[in-house]
């Protein structure tokens, strides 16, 4: 199977190598164009199929490319690499294979004798500014690579945004940077921008410092759950580290309970606790104050009389008293004040 992948993979290369010279002949400078129909010509007994141009690889293979590319230090990166290992019969380095051709398709063209003012014929090259469509870029990498991928890849936002795999990934790198939790961030934020400024807030989960990468809670590859989460919701995304936060409880908080981004910003916030606003003000955009001490009653314990009152804002949070905000096991801690 992983042949026939493979094979697949170099088909669709050559595929688009030999588009221009499957197009047909360029109508003559001297040749006038014609608004009526030709008389039909006498046609052949049997039309002949267009013949493909052949098709040919360099003769020393990777040698052949570093007599023109062994200067450039991102070339010869490779070999410091996975793919560059002439020991491992799986890489486009080992035994029997095509080595540099292996990915960028075949070069017995690209390195020939070609005449003055011609353009050198193109090989296949990787990344956002290639020529070469999505499609190829990426057959070429899913000829080896698609059995590790999930099987949402194709239906997944990455892929339906025709985002290429080097777009992320640096395969000439001795280490590849989207593959480093210290250097993930940088390579998602190419297109991320937004979520820069949300982890540079005071308080973020410590992405900056290495810590946490953007892999731990999303599946670049696609998934089934929302924003490509890792796990089926957020709460159980957050469960992988915040644990203890899981319960079950005796007394739950219901917004707790439901989805822990309707109180927390998880890529940052300018609150403590990566809240979305600061306490009572989060409390109270659901929680209304009647019926609650800091409300102003009358003599008759009417609300909205101008009597003393325990006010929330002079206390400064509703966490001061109902500290087990995300639940609480203890028989008398309905009000999650303990």
């Amino acid at each position: 199977m992983t042949d026939t992948r493979a094979h697949f993979g170099r088909l669709l290369a050559l595929a688009w190598l030999l588009l221009p010279a499957a197009s047909g002949p360029a109508l003559a400078a001297d040749e006038p164009a014609t608004t009526e129909a030709a008389a039909p010509a006498a046609a052949p007994a049997e039309a002949k199929p267009a013949e493909a141009a052949p098709v040919s690889y360099s003769k020393k293979g990777a040698d052949t490319c570093l007599t023109c590319h062994d200067d450039n230090p991102v070339v010869m990166a490779i070999f410091n690499t996975k793919h560059g290992q002439p020991h491992d019969a799986r890489s486009p380095f080992g035994k029997g294979q095509l080595q540099c051709e292996a990915c960028h398709g075949p070069g017995g063209k690209h390195t020939g004798k070609i005449k003055k003012g011609d353009t050198r014929p193109p090989m296949i090259r990787f990344g956002r500014d290639s020529a070469a469509p999505v499609a190829v870029q990426n057959g070429v990498c899913l000829a080896c690579h698609e059995k590790s991928l999930s099987a949402e890849w194709h239906a997944g936002p990455h892929a339906a945004n025709d985002v290429t795999c080097a777009s992320c990934h640096d395969l000439h790198a001795t280490k590849d940077p989207v593959l480093s939790a210290r250097t993930q961030d940088e390579v998602c934020y190419t297109c991320h921008v937004t979520k820069r400024a949300e982890f540079l807030r005071p308080y973020a989960h410590p992405l900056k410092q290495g810590k946490v990468a953007c892999s731990d809670c999303h599946q670049p590859h696609g998934t089934s759950a929302a924003s490509q989460l890792v796990k089926s919701s957020v709460n159980q995304t957050c469960y992988q580290c915040h644990a203890e936060k899981r319960g079950p409880f005796l007394w739950e908080h219901a917004p707790v309970a439901e989805d822990c981004a309707i109180c927390h910003s998880p890529h940052g916030s300018s609150n403590p606790g990566m809240l979305k606003s600061r306490g009572p003000l989060l409390c109270q955009s659901c929680h209304s104050q009647q019926g609650h001490p800091s409300f102003a009653y009358g003599p008759s314990n009417l609300p909205g009389g101008s009597g003393p009152t325990v006010s929330t804002l002079a206390l400064g949070n509703c966490m001061n008293c109902h500290s087990q905000v995300h639940g609480s096991n203890h028989p008398s801690g309905s009000t999650l004040t303990r």
